[in-house]
């Protein structure tokens, strides 16, 4: 069975709160926006409000559920992630790091891609658009490429 995550993207005056992972963590050296893993028992919309309280030190409301992406490492043939994603703009608190990675509010209109996981070309721009989406990516087995994917907007 797949593992389940969140992601979170929390803008602010054009900008994103994006996290830097530390390398020899799961996508070390990538951008990408709070999250991680849903544990037993808990809901998508109450994993991500944790995640992002202990990745960032704020604390998050009126998600937005954009949707849900699975994912297939290598020639899995069965998923190997699956990730409800969400965005707010309504947040409080004082940003501070864990050990996950570096912090960092980046213009949404310029955003690192080519530092970035290969699927988020895809999804990102439709999540920032406020769409909502379902989508199935194929990462090579390193997870350094897209090999394939399709995107269904939902709105």
């Amino acid at each position: 069975m797949a593992t389940q995550g969140v992601l979170c993207y929390i803008r602010s005056r054009g900008k994103v709160l994006l996290q830097l992972k530390h390398e020899g963590r799961f996508g070390g050296g990538l951008w990408n926006g709070p999250g991680g893993k849903i544990e037993g028992g808990e809901s998508p919309d109450e994993a991500v409000v944790r995640e992002v309280r202990e990745e960032t030190g704020l604390a998050v409301r009126d998600l937005v559920d954009h949707g849900s992406l699975v994912f297939y490492f290598g020639d899995a043939q069965e998923p190997s992630y699956s990730v409800r994603v969400y965005s707010t703009d309504r947040f409080e608190g004082e940003l501070q790091a864990n050990d996950e990675g570096h912090l960092e509010w980046l213009p949404e209109a310029s955003l690192p891609y080519e530092n970035m996981w290969p699927d988020d070309p895809v999804w990102v721009p439709h999540m920032l658009a406020g769409r909502r989406f379902e989508g199935v990516f194929r990462l090579s087995a390193d997870l350094s490429a897209l090999v394939s994917h399709e995107l269904r907007l939902l709105d």
